[in-house]
């Protein structure tokens, strides 16, 4: 029993080679400059690089009113 599961185990594992093998693979370089291309052209769009005015704030804190 434990040979036909050895052998059920190794086939996954060649699947998974095999699909991993035939993946087109790109350079670190290449997509290093791809992303830093995609950020700056959407640095404009970047609430944490522009900011949030004040009025368009959702996590602005509540004011409080208070009768006297």
């Amino acid at each position: 029993m434990s040979g036909s599961s050895s052998v059920a185990a190794m086939k996954k594992v060649v699947q998974q080679l095999r699909l991993e093998a035939g993946l087109n693979r790109v350079k670190v370089s290449q997509e290093a400059a791809d992303l830093k291309q995609f950020c700056l052209q959407n640095a404009q769009h970047e609430p944490l690089l522009t900011g949030v005015s004040s009025s368009t704030n959702p996590l602005r804190p509540q004011k409080v009113c208070s009768f006297l």
